[in-house]
């Protein structure tokens, strides 16, 4: 097999060279990190898990026409996407007080918010991802008034289908971390497209009876049972079967259809 050529790498995911112009093999390590990498672990599996859930995820908003860089899965880690041109932003959906809102706003964690709100911040890991406005977004070129409404609309619309799908899985979604991109087509026009990965890893997911957390959150504040919390919130999605399986032996996941 020929070495593949390796584009990008980030703290959760390596992106290689796709098979066909314009594509890309996104590849889910099992890395686990806090606070701007400060904190950092390798859980085994994990990997596994963001890519089949964030597969799911990424085909269920695709069927109600938001669209996404999501072509395929690939293997167990690894998709193939679209190549875009990522908008350096991070888009947080918040519904729910928790983390950083709570702190700096002094909420009682876990107080439903009047509505939901969207939060950006600049994506730079050396500046800590400072929380941005528009007016930093438009005077500094990162995305124009337009593309920001798109980002806004879009973020909203897939709040309100994760809102609902997780809800029917027994879980709250407390808020998520979206990244956008421009997806430049032949003919030269450009779409705003759902980028990254939508996982554990970037939502905060409670149980809806216990109010146990079934998210990163469960690595940042020294919880434990991580994987395990990444392996339940899977299975309520249909993603792991309930075969038991033999310690050690990593998640069993359901074959997913292709394409």
């Amino acid at each position: 097999m020929n070495k593949r050529r390796r584009i990008y790498e980030g703290k959760a995911k390596v992106l290689y060279e796709g098979p066909e112009p314009g594509t890309l093999i996104q590849h889910f390590k099992d890395d686990t990190t806090a606070f701007n990498n400060k904190k950092h672990e390798l859980i085994d599996g994990k990997g596994v898990l963001n890519n089949r859930i964030s597969e799911y995820i990424f085909q269920r908003l695709g069927e109600i026409g938001v669209p996404t860089h999501f072509m395929k899965r690939l293997n167990m880690r690894e998709q193939l996407i679209r190549e875009v041109e990522i908008i350096p932003l991070e888009v947080v959906v918040r519904n729910v007080a928790a983390g950083s809102l709570s702190t700096r706003l002094g909420l009682e964690e876990g107080s439903q918010l009047p509505r939901s709100i969207i939060e950006f911040y600049h994506k730079n890991d050396k500046l800590n991802d400072p929380m941005v406005s528009e007016e930093h977004i438009t005077a500094f070129g990162w995305a124009n008034p337009q593309e920001i409404d798109e980002v806004m609309s879009l973020a909203l619309r897939i709040n309100d289908f994760l809102v609902g799908l997780f809800l029917g899985a027994g879980i709250r979604l407390i808020d998520f971390k979206v990244e956008f991109g421009r997806l430049w087509e032949q003919n030269d026009t450009m779409r705003i497209v759902l980028a990254d990965e939508i996982s554990p890893d970037c939502c905060r997911l409670w149980d809806a009876a216990s109010g146990d957390k079934m998210d990163k959150d469960r690595f940042r504040q020294d919880m434990g049972g991580v994987l395990e919390a990444y392996q339940e919130v899977a299975r309520r999605l249909g993603v792991l079967t309930e075969n038991p399986r033999p310690r050690g032996a990593g998640p069993v996941l359901v074959s997913s259809k292709p394409g």
